[in-house]
Protein backbone atom coordinates (compact mmCIF):
# COMPACT_ATOMS: atom_id res chain seq x y z
CA UNK A 1 0.00 0.00 0.00
CA UNK A 2 1.33 3.17 -0.57
CA UNK A 3 -0.51 6.31 1.24
CA UNK A 4 -0.75 10.01 -0.23
CA UNK A 5 -2.37 13.56 -0.17
CA UNK A 6 -5.32 13.21 -2.13
CA UNK A 7 -5.43 15.91 -5.01
CA UNK A 8 -8.22 16.96 -6.71
CA UNK A 9 -7.30 14.95 -9.78
CA UNK A 10 -8.27 11.95 -7.28
CA UNK A 11 -12.02 13.09 -6.65
CA UNK A 12 -14.00 11.15 -8.87
CA UNK A 13 -11.64 7.58 -8.45
CA UNK A 14 -11.95 7.94 -4.77
CA UNK A 15 -15.98 8.94 -4.62
CA UNK A 16 -15.86 5.51 -7.01
CA UNK A 17 -14.52 4.02 -3.84
CA UNK A 18 -16.47 5.23 -1.39
CA UNK A 19 -20.14 5.12 -3.40
CA UNK A 20 -19.12 1.12 -3.95
CA UNK A 21 -18.46 0.68 -0.27
CA UNK A 22 -21.55 2.94 0.98
CA UNK A 23 -23.61 0.84 -1.24
CA UNK A 24 -22.37 -2.70 0.20
CA UNK A 25 -22.28 -2.00 3.76
CA UNK A 26 -24.79 1.27 4.25
CA UNK A 27 -27.49 -0.24 2.20
CA UNK A 28 -29.41 -1.15 5.47
CA UNK A 29 -29.17 2.20 6.73
CA UNK A 30 -29.58 4.19 3.19
CA UNK A 31 -31.89 2.35 1.28
CA UNK A 32 -30.98 3.03 -2.27
CA UNK A 33 -34.35 3.29 -3.45
CA UNK A 34 -35.26 5.60 -1.46
CA UNK A 35 -31.88 7.29 -0.25
CA UNK A 36 -29.16 6.59 -3.18
CA UNK A 37 -25.75 7.50 -2.96
CA UNK A 38 -25.66 11.08 -2.71
CA UNK A 39 -22.96 11.63 -5.77
CA UNK A 40 -23.41 14.61 -6.27
CA UNK A 41 -22.90 16.36 -2.83
CA UNK A 42 -20.03 13.88 -1.59
CA UNK A 43 -18.28 14.84 -5.15
CA UNK A 44 -19.05 18.63 -4.07
CA UNK A 45 -17.68 17.66 -0.39
CA UNK A 46 -14.48 16.07 -0.90
CA UNK A 47 -13.58 18.86 -2.96
CA UNK A 48 -14.06 21.22 -0.64
CA UNK A 49 -12.11 19.27 1.93
CA UNK A 50 -9.10 18.69 -0.82
CA UNK A 51 -8.75 22.33 -0.45
CA UNK A 52 -9.20 23.41 2.97
CA UNK A 53 -5.65 23.55 4.80
CA UNK A 54 -7.24 22.25 7.99
CA UNK A 55 -8.21 19.01 6.55
CA UNK A 56 -5.69 16.30 5.90
CA UNK A 57 -6.96 14.37 3.01
CA UNK A 58 -5.36 10.85 1.93
CA UNK A 59 -5.63 8.19 -0.47
CA UNK A 60 -4.56 4.45 -0.52
CA UNK A 61 -2.99 3.45 -3.94
CA UNK A 62 -2.16 -0.35 -4.82
CA UNK A 63 0.46 -1.44 -7.02
CA UNK A 64 -1.07 -0.07 -10.44
CA UNK A 65 -1.48 3.33 -8.88
CA UNK A 66 -4.99 2.91 -8.61
CA UNK A 67 -6.66 4.40 -5.31
CA UNK A 68 -7.61 1.51 -3.16
CA UNK A 69 -8.77 3.45 0.00
CA UNK A 70 -9.38 7.01 1.42
CA UNK A 71 -9.11 8.84 5.06
CA UNK A 72 -9.67 12.39 5.77
CA UNK A 73 -8.66 13.88 9.42
CA UNK A 74 -9.23 17.43 10.82
CA UNK A 75 -7.72 18.20 14.30
CA UNK A 76 -8.24 15.56 16.22
CA UNK A 77 -10.67 13.64 14.48
CA UNK A 78 -10.86 10.95 11.51
CA UNK A 79 -13.26 12.69 9.41
CA UNK A 80 -13.87 9.54 6.59
CA UNK A 81 -12.36 6.33 6.06
CA UNK A 82 -12.80 3.24 3.85
CA UNK A 83 -11.13 1.22 1.63
CA UNK A 84 -12.01 -0.53 -2.10
CA UNK A 85 -14.91 -2.90 -1.21
CA UNK A 86 -12.59 -5.63 -3.42
CA UNK A 87 -9.93 -5.12 -0.94
CA UNK A 88 -12.15 -6.15 2.00
CA UNK A 89 -10.54 -8.85 4.24
CA UNK A 90 -7.60 -7.93 2.88
CA UNK A 91 -6.04 -6.53 5.65
CA UNK A 92 -5.52 -3.22 3.86
CA UNK A 93 -8.17 -1.42 5.83
CA UNK A 94 -5.99 -2.15 9.66
CA UNK A 95 -2.88 -1.01 7.10
CA UNK A 96 -4.48 2.38 6.26
CA UNK A 97 -5.77 3.06 9.87
CA UNK A 98 -2.54 2.57 11.66
CA UNK A 99 -0.53 4.94 8.77
CA UNK A 100 -3.37 7.64 9.13
CA UNK A 101 -3.74 7.25 12.58
CA UNK A 102 0.13 7.99 12.57
CA UNK A 103 -0.04 10.96 10.93
CA UNK A 104 -3.12 11.91 13.30
CA UNK A 105 -1.53 11.17 16.51
CA UNK A 106 1.25 13.22 15.30
CA UNK A 107 -0.98 17.00 14.58
CA UNK A 108 -4.26 15.96 17.51
CA UNK A 109 -3.92 19.24 19.55
CA UNK A 110 -6.00 16.88 22.45
CA UNK A 111 -5.23 13.96 24.59
CA UNK A 112 -7.40 11.86 22.55
CA UNK A 113 -8.52 11.30 18.61
CA UNK A 114 -11.79 10.55 17.97
CA UNK A 115 -14.44 9.43 15.19
CA UNK A 116 -18.07 8.53 14.49
CA UNK A 117 -19.66 5.61 13.17
CA UNK A 118 -23.42 4.89 11.96
CA UNK A 119 -24.56 3.13 15.09
CA UNK A 120 -26.21 0.61 12.71
CA UNK A 121 -22.73 -0.27 10.98
CA UNK A 122 -21.66 -3.18 12.73
CA UNK A 123 -18.89 -4.08 10.82
CA UNK A 124 -17.14 -0.87 10.65
CA UNK A 125 -17.51 -0.54 15.17
CA UNK A 126 -16.30 -4.31 15.31
CA UNK A 127 -13.51 -3.24 13.12
CA UNK A 128 -12.85 -0.01 15.60
CA UNK A 129 -13.16 -1.75 18.56
CA UNK A 130 -11.15 -4.07 17.74
CA UNK A 131 -8.46 -1.32 17.08
CA UNK A 132 -8.94 -0.17 20.21
CA UNK A 133 -11.40 2.47 19.76
CA UNK A 134 -14.40 3.00 22.58
CA UNK A 135 -17.58 4.58 22.42
CA UNK A 136 -17.82 7.76 24.43
CA UNK A 137 -21.25 7.77 24.81
CA UNK A 138 -22.42 10.83 22.33
CA UNK A 139 -24.70 10.13 19.50
CA UNK A 140 -25.13 12.57 16.87
CA UNK A 141 -27.25 11.98 13.23
CA UNK A 142 -25.70 13.16 10.59
CA UNK A 143 -26.66 15.37 7.81
CA UNK A 144 -27.71 12.94 5.09
CA UNK A 145 -31.80 11.61 4.95
CA UNK A 146 -33.24 9.30 6.81
CA UNK A 147 -30.59 11.12 9.74
CA UNK A 148 -29.18 7.78 11.38
CA UNK A 149 -27.34 7.97 14.87
CA UNK A 150 -23.34 8.27 14.35
CA UNK A 151 -21.91 7.20 17.50
CA UNK A 152 -18.82 8.78 18.66
CA UNK A 153 -15.52 6.56 19.72
CA UNK A 154 -12.37 7.84 21.28
CA UNK A 155 -8.84 6.40 21.77
CA UNK A 156 -5.92 7.69 23.72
Amino acid sequence: MMLRRATIDDVHALVDVQEHGAIASLSHIFPQATYPFPRAEVLHRWRGEIADPQIHTYVSTDAAGRISGFAATRAAELLHFGTAVETWGSGLAQELHDAVLDELKATAPTGYIWLRVFEANMRARRFYERLGWTRSGRRTRTTFAPYPVLLEYRRP
